[in-house]
């Protein structure tokens, strides 16, 4: 199959990568559907995009030759709309998180099968170069087995906006913990995302009511909006194969800087891959690193690996991954079965800190 029709539901930032990532792998982007549609027209204009829609089911309407559906909409609507593309017969790429939890996204993967089309979702930090560099040394067994793991997604300010839909439970399904998935999905993936057993979890809601912890990103603040989301959460998760791993995410806490990384330690070598960011949290005034650490000839080694910057985080490259799948010219780069997994440790995190227990994990 080549030229794939690509229809995207969702006009908001992220459209700019899918599109951009789908047009990279040679598919068509032939429509886009959004409820305000001033701003489906703003992203078309300039672009070739001729279909305007309000809809999914508008937009599927209207392009019956429509091989895939992208959506970036709100959490609460990933799984219906996620659903509605797979029963239409259409490949599915969609936003993180993949739902607003386990069962939602149990859901969408029998949706999927039931329907025999790909269904990914933007983990785009897999897609990042330092992320293929690391997982290439892990493959060829240069790691051994990792043991144990860190994964941090640690901001000093960046709550979303003050009201709106990413600080309103009921729409977006909670704080950092589910809007900043990817590095523990990242330490997952360099662990071979092992079956999880145990988790141990702490959730924090310092400054969410404080506008002095909003993130650089311009999204409004709403008038008497919502924000009953966590600003911070502790995690320890354990699997059944013996491996362990350290979750810490935030929106607001007391840090130096915006940190995000992984570090793992293997029976071989440890490693780490890492982005810092600059007082501003901006992507364009980060450093990206991954380092192998090691021992040789009875001295210790700490080995620099060299990547190219991506300024998109992998956002690019993970979309274009996508229709590189369909066409068999590319592995997925994620599966619908480990977004399940994924979720489950993320209810089990909201779980844990709600009873202050720890919560098994099936």
């Amino acid at each position: 199959m080549s030229n794939l029709k690509v229809g995207i539901v969702g006009a908001g930032g992220m459209a700019f990568y899918h599109y951009e990532g789908f047009k990279r792998a040679g598919a068509e982007v032939i429509a886009i559907a959004d409820p305000d549609r001033k701003r489906a027209l703003s992203f078309a204009e300039g672009r070739g995009i001729s279909g305007i829609y309000k809809t999914l089911g508008e937009m599927i309407k209207a392009c019956p030759g429509l091989d895939a559906v992208s959506v970036i909409t709100p959490n609460k609507f990933h799984k219906p709309l996620v659903i509605e593309a797979l029963e239409s017969g259409k490949h599915v790429y969609c936003e993180k998180p993949p739902a607003l939890n386990a069962a939602e996204m149990a859901e969408m993967l029998t949706a999927s099968q039931k329907a025999k089309k790909l269904l990914m979702f933007d983990f785009n930090n897999r897609a990042r170069p330092e992320a293929q560099a690391i997982i290439k040394y892990i493959k060829k067994g240069r790691v051994g087995t990792i043991n144990s793991a860190q994964a941090s997604w640690i901001r000093r300010a960046g709550i979303p906006g003050f009201g709106g839909w990413f600080t309103t439970k009921a729409l977006s399904g909670g704080g950092p913990v589910i809007d900043l998935p990817h590095m523990l999905d990242l330490a997952l993936y360099f662990m071979g995302y092992p079956e999880p057993d145990y988790l141990l979890g702490t959730a924090y809601y310092d400054f969410m009511d404080n506008k002095a912890f909003k993130g650089p990103w311009g999204i409004p603040d709403a008038a008497r909006g919502i924000t009953d989301v966590e600003s911070s959460c502790h995690a320890m998760v354990t699997f059944k194969t013996g491996q362990s791993l350290m979750v810490r995410s935030s929106w607001a806490e007391m840090n130096e800087r915006e940190m995000v990384s992984v570090t793992f330690q293997g029976t071989k070598a440890g490693g780490k891959v890492e982005r810092l960011f600059g007082i501003d949290g901006i992507d364009e005034t980060s450093i990206d690193s991954c380092r192998i650490f090691t021992e040789e000839y009875g001295n210790q080694v700490n080995q620099d690996i060299k990547t190219e910057k991506d300024e998109s985080m992998g956002r690019i490259g993970n979309a274009s991954n996508f229709i590189l799948s369909i066409n068999g010219k590319a592995e997925p780069l994620n599966k619908p079965e480990e977004a399940l997994v994924l979720m489950k440790i993320i209810d089990a995190m909201y779980k844990s800190a709600s009873s202050r227990k720890p919560v098994q994990i099936k």
